[in-house]
């Protein structure tokens, strides 16, 4: 059975970003730290045309490769912009649902496997997973989870908390709503990294 599951390193303050995220300036100020897990390591992976080459750690290299065996992405357009639509192949060419509150522009980046979603995020996932088969949905974007979690739709976290205090930017979980237990269900210590695994259980 598919699972939805978000994907997001983060600092140990909750930030996904630094200070003055933008277009120009997609992680932010000292936001790069986040994501050095993903290059510095001596295991090579690939994703689609769009993605660089990852080089990770060998204990990163289960967590990288359950990313890559997704059946589908989720992102919220805000991200799926900031990272050029992943050249329109995320990876293995699975279905990208973009998540947006208005319809796609003549500049809007397409491709035979994206799909731009206006209906909400319940409508969204339920065509994710379709996409997805028995294999689960990689959930992006900051905006996106939080509405996932929100409406009941959002399985897992995989957050990849970095030993890092960006002190400011863009926050994972944002303004508080709703409260939701969550369950521990692996952790992977790594040079850099600790993944951590919840299941959202209500």
């Amino acid at each position: 059975m598919s699972r939805s599951v978000l994907y997001m390193s983060m600092s140990l303050d909750g930030f996904i970003a630094g200070p003055d995220d933008g277009p120009e300036n997609g992680l932010g100020t000292g936001g790069e730290q986040l994501h050095a897990w993903l290059f510095d390591g001596d295991h090579e992976a690939r994703g689609g045309v769009g993605l660089p080459v990852l080089r990770t750690d060998a204990a990163s290299v289960p967590v990288v490769q359950e990313m890559l065996a997704t059946g589908a992405v989720l992102t919220g357009r805000r991200t799926f912009e900031a990272a050029g639509g992943w050249g329109g192949d995320h990876h293995d060419g699975v279905h990208i649902e973009v998540f947006t509150r208005s319809e796609a522009g003549d500049d809007a980046v397409q491709g035979p496997n994206v799909r731009y979603a206006t209906d909400g995020i319940e409508a969204a996932m339920a065509r994710a997973k379709e996409a997805a088969g028995d294999r689960d949905v990689m959930v992006h974007g900051a905006t996106t989870a939080q509405l996932a979690l929100q409406a009941g739709v959002l399985d897992e976290l995989e957050i990849h908390q970095v030993p890092v205090l960006l002190g400011a930017g863009r926050s994972l979980f944002g303004a508080p709503g709703s409260p939701h237990q969550l369950d521990l269900v692996r952790v992977i210590d790594a040079p850099g990294v600790t993944h951590l695994r919840y299941r959202v259980v209500g």
